[in-house]
């Protein structure tokens, strides 16, 4: 073995483990949003509801008044956190599935290993949050952190598909 290919393999070997690192920022972020107490939870989701708001109101010169914004705030918040869940799981399942997916882990096991990563991390998530002065465990929302993490999983499946199909094989064949 030559110097250049140990080195390649030593990289490697040392360089994959780290993939994994972006999944367990996720898995902070999303421990440290449920740690939030049931006031600080709403007060945060209200900021961005009202946000939300604001920005549709100026990017479609609306020109709503407080009382209108307030009636809107209440009729997305509930959406919002909802819509919350559902991308924290996403980008969850994209961090652990690719790194699944770099280790070889494909097709149906791709979906079953990084299912039962995610979702059971959302489970372990809404029963801490059980825990948590004012806050609640809820099975809704580990099916809408289910369904984003299986959607997120689908999509570095798909991508990765692709990916091999465009742009690997041609370079494998290439090298024959």
């Amino acid at each position: 073995m030559t110097l250049k290919r140990f080195m390649k393999a030593f990289l490697r070997f040392i360089l994959k483990p780290f993939s994994f690192i972006p999944a367990l920022m996720m898995m902070y972020i999303i421990f440290s949003f449920s740690a939030q107490d049931g006031a600080a939870s709403a007060n945060l989701s209200y900021r961005v509801s009202y946000k939300a708001v604001s920005i549709a109101d100026r990017a479609l010169d609306l020109e709503l008044t407080d009382k209108q914004v307030s009636r809107c705030i209440r009729k997305i918040h509930f959406y919002i956190r909802k819509f919350a869940h559902f991308s924290e799981y996403f980008l969850l399942a994209v961090t652990v599935a690719f790194p699944l997916y770099v280790y070889g882990i494909r097709g149906i096991w791709l979906v079953v290993a990084g299912g039962i990563l995610c979702i059971g991390f959302a489970a372990l998530d809404e029963l801490h949050q059980y825990f948590v002065s004012g806050r609640s465990c809820s099975v809704r929302d580990v099916v809408i952190d289910s369904c984003g993490s299986l959607t997120g999983i689908l999509l570095v499946r798909i991508f990765g598909y692709i990916g091999r199909k465009t742009i690997f094989e041609p370079l494998s064949t290439h090298r024959s």
